[in-house]
This record gives C-alpha cells, structure tokens and sequence, in this order.
C-alpha cells in the first residue's frame, strides 16, 4: 500500500532547483506554460487561453494534492526563484504500489539539464517516501527530447501500449532506476 499525506506538502531540494507547490501567484507562470505551442505539440489537451484557465488549473492541482491524489511541484530555480516548469506525480496504483509522472518545461530552459536533475529528485522521493514499485511515463514517440530524458534516468521502454492512444510509447522504472 502506498503511504500518501502530502501535508505538509513536500518541498524538495536539489542543487540548483526547488520544487514546491504550486499557488495562484503562479497563474501568468502557468498560462505561459500551458499555452506553449512547444509544450503542447505532443500533448492531447487544450491550451491555456487566459489567466482564468491557469488560476482554474492551479486550484484544481492543489485539490488533488489535499486528497492526496496526486502530487504536483512547480520546478524553481533555487538562486533566484525564477519558474521554469513543473513535475508532478499521478494515477497512482495501490494493487500496484505504482504512479505516473509527467513534467513540463519552459522551452528556454530545455538542455540544460534541469529536468534530468528535477526527474531524479522526484524518483527519489517516489521510491523512498512513497514506497513505490515502479513510476510510469507515457511519451509521444515523435518527441524525441522526453524519450532521450526518460533513458538517461535509467526508465526502460515498457511492452505495454497506451490504452488511448497508440501513438505513445509506455516506459518504466522500478527501483533498480534509482
């Protein structure tokens, strides 16, 4: 059974990043974000359109995290606490002891290593505090830069197929990734 109490809400530290909870102060950060052209490429959801939208998202997010149904952390950079992206944690399992991850990041800030160390620190958390099996990540396979992420965090391509959609590739990783 996974041990889930997201209260207080975990603040986790890396090197150069803070990931914490999201707030409404956040709301032109994640309009930004979700109304991306770039970021939104590969993913089936509507755009952010107005800043109604990110508050709306930003509430809905931090009502799944006081159900403990999900967890979710804006991605900071920890020096000047500039927004960057988010990660989060999701469709969790208990029969399964498992989760989902997803992430997100402000095309300025790709290639620079910051989701590879935010990924790292979320699988951490994951295996350690949460007692998972195994994390689940859902890729398109044409976006090449999350497969290429995913492998260099040691997850493994899954046999699985998407349920929904066949166009995404399934990946791994249990605790042997960690």
């Amino acid at each position: 059974m996974i041990k889930r109490n997201f209260t207080p809400f975990p603040i986790l530290t890396t090197e150069r990043l803070t990931l914490r909870q999201l707030s409404t102060d956040d709301q032109q950060d994640i309009l930004a974000l979700r109304s991306d052209p770039e970021i939104n490429k590969y993913l089936a959801r509507e755009p952010s359109k107005t800043i109604e939208d990110a508050t709306n998202f930003i509430n809905k997010v931090n009502e799944h995290i006081q159900k403990n149904n999900s967890i979710y952390w804006a991605i900071t950079l920890a020096k000047t606490n500039t927004f960057v992206g988010t990660i989060c944690l999701f469709n969790f399992s208990d029969e399964k002891n498992s989760g989902e991850i997803g992430y997100e990041l402000m095309p300025k800030f790709q290639k620079q290593g910051i989701m590879t160390e935010a990924i790292k620190e979320v699988i951490s958390y994951a295996f350690q505090w949460l007692k998972f099996q195994k994390i689940v990540a859902f890729t398109h396979q044409e976006n090449h830069h999350s497969i290429k992420l995913l492998e260099k965090v040691n997850f493994l391509p899954s046999p699985e197929t998407h349920q929904e959609d066949p166009g995404f590739n399934v990946f791994t990783c249990n605790s042997s990734c960690f």
